[in-house]
């Protein structure tokens, strides 16, 4: 029986050397962590206890300023105790502590406001503005196709009637002559008033102005500026 002679790998020059395997490598132990649990339960131990530490030291200091000066501290606790009564109303909703009495405004507060409104929009806006006064009972908005120049009719406390007509116009389209005949012929005759105002978001012509400094009781002519101002908390047409 013959056996075949055993390979044996060439270990010269030309050999070809196989690389060592990588030594296997073991998983990485991960560190055990603590339980989430345990750590909120230690840190809420911790501020309990820097809460009462600061409480018994807060309460040494009163009774240590009790003894020493009795009716101070007296007084002071007294108001402390009413200022957080108060806090807590208000905080609830149970108590409205006085606070300093705003104007009422609404969305038309600005002059750029009023010249994105339509025609409606605008002379109930002016209704809404006519209403911030005190000396006015009504403010009502009776514009409309055939309103002989009357779109919101004002009445003060005194009794007296004030004829407003608004004109919403861009800053080129001015308002002209017709419009202060048109308000003086029909305030008084027709709609029984005893002022007319006239308020734009533009200005008046030189010719209006002209034709009513001519007329025996002149309109209040309001345009963009004084209307601005009149928004700002200036006086009404009327109060002035």
């Amino acid at each position: 029986m013959t056996t075949r002679p055993r390979r044996r790998h060439p270990t010269g020059r030309g050999a070809i050397r196989r690389a060592p395997r990588p030594p296997a490598r073991r998983p990485a132990r991960r560190p055990t962590r603590r339980p989430r649990g345990r750590i909120a339960r230690r840190r809420a131990r911790e501020r309990a206890l820097t809460r009462l530490v600061l409480a018994a030291l807060t309460l040494g200091a009163v009774v240590a300023a009790a003894r020493a000066y009795p009716v101070t501290t007296l007084v002071l606790g007294i108001l402390a105790t009413a200022a957080a009564t108060l806090f807590f109303l208000a905080r609830t909703g149970r108590l409205r502590l006085p606070g300093p009495t705003r104007p009422h405004q609404d969305v038309t507060h600005t002059l750029a406001a009023y010249h994105h409104m339509t025609g409606p929009q605008f002379e109930h806006a002016v209704a809404d503005l006519a209403r911030r006064d005190p000396a006015v009972r009504t403010a009502t908005v009776s514009g409309g196709a055939n309103d002989r120049g009357l779109d919101v009719l004002v009445v003060l406390h005194d009794g007296r009637r004030i004829a407003v007509q608004c004109k919403r116009y861009a800053e080129g389209n001015r308002v002209g002559a017709p419009a202060i005949y048109t308000a003086n012929g029909t305030y008084r005759a027709y709609h029984r008033c005893d002022h007319a105002v006239i308020v734009t978001t533009s200005r008046f012509t030189r010719d209006a102005e002209l034709a009513n400094a001519s007329l025996p009781e002149p309109l209040r002519l309001i345009d963009g500026r004084g209307l601005a101002r009149w928004v700002g908390g200036g006086h009404p047409p009327w109060g002035t």
